[in-house]
């Protein structure tokens, strides 16, 4: 397994938790795929991903995000790893 799938398999399950219990989570997913990915759940998205991961995301970082892909990125950036 590749360091960004074992970020994905972590982040998958937090996705889960806010949006969609059912939501499979790929690295070109993104916002406007996912009816129930908001601008509410998206905040609340981010706050777990903080959480759960022991990173901080600045609002800046989260601003140029297009999708999971960069997100994935962004965290490996950070030292996330499997």
């Amino acid at each position: 397994m590749s360091g960004r799938e074992a970020v994905l398999r972590k982040l998958e399950p937090i996705f889960r938790g806010v949006i969609d219990p059912d939501l499979v989570l790929s690295e070109d997913l993104d916002a406007s795929q996912v009816p129930l990915w908001d601008s509410l759940n998206h905040i609340i998205l981010v706050v777990e991903i903080e959480m759960k991961l022991g990173v901080a995301l600045t609002t800046d970082e989260l601003a140029g995000l297009r999708n999971v892909s960069e997100l994935v990125t962004l965290l490996q950036e950070k030292g996330v790893q499997a």
